[in-house]
């Protein structure tokens, strides 16, 4: 599995990739973080389309992702996936968080997208713990590659070194198969 996943350290929105995932807010608005760098990156087209997604079907809940088009980036689409604020772990964050990740590798799936890059969703302003986020984008991402042939390729984007090396550690962990 480790030959699909990459760690890069770097910025999201430079990646050459089918989809980029934005860790995005419930109405869709770009943030701040990683969001508001998608948004500010892809322009008033990732914008208007984002509105028009959240006229047609409300707020995005956590744990749920949906796709637009790319805007300027130089990827084919975003995924908008919301992550869950991290409120001690009692309140289904780690569900939540997986099912994000696994909602937007299923559209990726779906519309035959063979490159992703993730961002650490709910790490930044929603204050998920790095290393227990990290564990579970990685379990889950590893899982959904072993039972789907699309994506080909997903790719952690990690905007610091220390967040790029506790990926590059857990990843290299044995997994149960």
């Amino acid at each position: 599995m480790q030959e699909r996943i990459s760690i890069i350290e770097g910025d999201i929105t430079q990646m050459r990739v089918d989809v980029i995932v934005n860790a995005a807010n419930s109405k869709l608005i770009g943030g701040g973080g990683v969001d508001g760098a998608i948004h500010r990156a892809a322009g008033a087209a990732l914008v208007a389309e984002c509105r028009e997604v959240s006229q047609r079907q409300g707020e995005c809940p956590p744990g749920q992702a949906v796709i637009t088009g790319a805007g300027n980036l130089t990827a084919k689409a975003v995924v908008h996936a919301v992550g869950p604020v991290w409120r001690g772990g009692s309140e289904g964050e780690e569900t939540l968080l997986a099912s994000a990740y696994r909602n937007s590798l299923q559209l990726a799936s779906d519309n035959g997208f063979h490159s992703v890059a993730f961002p650490a969703i709910s790490t930044g302003a929603y204050g998920y713990p790095r290393p227990a986020a990290a564990e579970i984008a990685l379990n889950t991402v590893a899982h959904f590659l072993r039972t789907h042939r699309q994506p080909e390729h997903v790719y952690f984007v990690c905007y610091d070194e220390e967040n790029a090396r506790l990926y590059r550690r857990l990843l290299a962990q044995p997994t149960e198969e």
